[in-house]
């Protein structure tokens, strides 16, 4: 039966396009409908890289195109955006109407891609699946049709790992958690390859992707099919790392599980988490007389609406090193099935305290998680909460004098530059966040 899904916090397949935007001058071209790329814009998108948002080739398709088909159109469309964007990769993309018709895009594709165009095709259309999915199935085209064919063909590189994370733009922090996460990751000894963002270096890492000794995966489920890909594809092992690591604990066990699955020197490894936490600890403390001063009026109770990774790795965080207790943690990334049960474990080993328990759901209606929220805050109204949500939550923070900290999309009120929550210095800015809000409701 069709499901009505209030306030979602995805888009459909097309969303994808985001991925290739986050990619150094790589280029979308859809083949779609008008308004989708603007829709998939205003959701998930802040900032158009370097041909997103309004600038991305569209063939508009139409309802003559639904009846002859648009396959010449697409050519058209593509034949002007090799001329008019100087690009390094073309994604073509394929919106519900070719899809639905059934345009050939491959036969379409192929014959740039015969001539060693840097282009790749991408069945996406709409229907078919969310951007959490796409993303993967975006990533592994590029793999197949560009990587493969114009690929380094120096080896295995000792050391050098790709990192996958978030969903580049669903995550409004992807940027800034990339660069955190290559940070740390250098300085215990391994070179990596980010692929997306500004500590990319385009296509020509991408180039080296077969070249990595192991990959790590950083996300609950969502890029699980491409570590897997790519273990098939070029024999290749993958670390997996099933939330975000945010603050000292987690970042710690991060870098200590990639060391133990990566082989790599225990002492050098050691000695950096030693300074880091030195640091992250030596800025924890100074926040002691705030909590002791304000120990009536900060956040007690915790409730997400977010995906997995982000609630699973804030819950962690927040319990163990804020003292923030969990409430039910509304998971709303269309989790699949097959992956739930996985993701249930994780929140039952949430605290070394077996007693401390997480109820989650899987509900990606948003609307309907709110009124849940706020329901069980009317029965529990001792503790001030805490919500992780997005934009859309601000009216029901306000309606139970709640903290809010946006950390899915839209984000709508909040302008996100380079800021990330991964990491030593994410806990630190998690921190910051979290009770800039608090002392803001004070007067």
């Amino acid at each position: 039966m069709p499901r009505l899904i209030e306030q979602p916090r995805y888009s459909c397949a097309l969303g994808a396009m985001q991925s290739v935007v986050a990619i150094k001058r790589g280029v979308p071209i859809l083949h779609s409908g008008p308004g989708c790329a603007n829709k998939i814009t205003k959701l998930i998108g802040q900032g158009e890289g370097y041909a997103g948002g309004s600038t991305i080739p569209c063939t508009n398709a139409e309802e003559k195109d639904v009846v002859f088909g648009g396959e010449r159109k697409l050519q058209n469309v593509i034949d002007g955006s090799f001329k008019v964007i100087d690009a390094d990769l073309y994604v073509v993309l394929t919106g519900c109407t070719a899809a639905i018709v059934g345009d050939d895009v491959g036969s379409v594709v192929s014959q740039y891609q015969d001539d060693d165009k840097p282009i790749v095709h991408v069945d996406s259309g709409g229907f078919k699946s969310n951007n959490y999915v796409s993303h993967s199935v975006v990533v592994n085209a590029i793999i197949d049709q560009y990587v493969d064919k114009f690929k380094n063909n120096n080896g295995v590189q000792k050391g050098l790992v790709n990192l996958f994370a978030t969903v580049p733009y669903q995550d409004p922090y992807w940027n800034g958690n990339l660069e955190e996460l290559k940070r740390i990751l250098e300085a215990i000894g391994l070179k990596v390859n980010v692929l997306f963002g500004n500590e990319s270096d385009g296509v020509e890492e991408w180039k080296t992707v077969p070249n990595a000794e192991f990959n790590i995966l950083v996300n609950s489920w969502a890029g699980l099919d491409i570590v897997k890909h790519l273990e098939e594809k070029y024999k290749t092992p993958y670390f997996h790392f099933p939330y975000l690591p945010i603050g000292g604990i987690d970042t710690s066990k991060f870098l200590r599980g990639v060391a133990k699955f990566g082989k790599l020197n225990e002492e050098k490894v050691e000695a950096f988490i030693r300074r880091e936490e030195e640091k992250y600890y030596s800025h924890i403390e100074k926040t002691a007389d705030f909590m002791l001063e304000f120990r009536y009026g900060i956040p007690r109770k915790v409730y997400s609406i977010a995906d997995s990774t982000y609630a699973l790795g804030f819950s962690r965080f927040l319990l163990n090193e804020l003292g923030i207790i969990p409430g039910k943690q509304f998971i709303i990334d269309d989790t699949p099935e097959k992956y739930q049960e996985y993701i249930r474990k994780q929140f039952e080993n949430i605290s070394e305290y077996k007693e401390r328990t997480v109820e989650i759901e899987f509900n990606p209606d948003a609307g309907a998680d709110s009124s849940k929220i706020e329901e069980d805050f009317k029965n529990n109204p001792d503790k001030r909460p805490l919500i992780l949500g997005s934009g859309w939550d601000k009216d029901l923070a306000e309606r139970i004098k709640a903290d809010l900290l946006i950390i899915s999309v839209p984000v709508t009120y909040r302008l996100i530059l380079n800021c990330g929550y991964a990491g030593y210095t994410g806990g630190l800015r998690a921190i910051e966040d979290i009770y800039d809000r608090v002392l803001g409701t004070y007067r």
